[in-house]
C-alpha cells in the first residue's frame, strides 16, 4: 500500500501506536490497536483501489467501524436530530502528518453509510506496533487511508479569520 512508512522521530513504538479522540465530545478517549480490537465488533474490508504510481492495490482490513468508536466519545450533537448530526466532521491525522476529513454524514447510517473502519489488521498482519489504518471501503483511490492514527477529531466549529479560535 505505500502508506506504511516510518513516522518522523523512528519508528512508533507500543505506547505512541496510541490515539486520541477529541474535540467536541463529551468523553475523550486514548486508544490503542488492541483497545479497538477488545472494544468493538470487528469488521472485515476487501478493498481494491487505483494507486497513481503502481496501479490496483488488493488489501483485506479488519477493524471496529470508526462510527461506532467515536459515538462513544458522545459527540456534542443530538443523536435524534438529523440536522444536528450532519453539521459535525471529523479529522483523522496519522504518524506522518498526512491527514483527511470525513464528514458525520459520509459514516452516519441515516445519510452515507460509508463504513469506514479504524483497522487493526492490514492483510492479516497486527498493526500494534505501527498503529491503527483509517480505511474507506467506498473510496476508489487511498488517498483517505491514513496511516499510524494519531487523533481523530470531532466537531462542528470552524475556526475563521484571524484570531479564531
Amino acid at each position: 500500500m505505500g502508506r506504511l512508512t516510518t513516522p518522523p522521530g523512528g519508528p512508533p513504538s507500543v505506547t505512541t501506536a496510541a490515539f486520541a479522540v477529541h474535540g467536541e465530545v463529551g468523553s475523550p478517549l486514548t486508544l490503542t490497536v488492541a483497545d479497538l480490537r477488545d472494544g468493538w465488533r470487528q469488521h472485515r474490508a476487501d478493498v481494491v483501489f487505483e494507486c497513481a504510481s503502481s496501479g490496483p492495490r488488493h488489501h483485506t482490513f479488519e477493524g471496529p467501524l470508526l462510527r461506532e468508536v467515536v459515538s462513544d466519545a458522545r459527540p456534542d450533537f443530538d443523536v435524534t436530530r438529523r440536522r444536528d448530526r450532519s453539521r459535525f466532521l471529523l479529522a483523522v491525522t496519522g504518524g506522518d502528518g498526512h491527514h483527511t476529513v470525513l464528514s458525520w454524514g459520509e459514516i452516519d447510517p441515516d445519510f452515507g453509510a460509508v463504513p469506514a473502519l479504524l483497522a487493526t489488521t492490514l492483510d492479516g498482519v497486527a498493526l500494534d506496533l505501527v498503529g491503527s489504518q483509517l480505511a474507506v471501503p467506498t473510496d476508489r483511490c487511498g488517498a483517505r487511508y491514513i496511516s499510524a492514527i494519531t487523533s481523530v477529531w470531532v466537531g462542528a466549529r470552524l475556526a475563521s479569520g484571524p484570531g479564531a479560535k
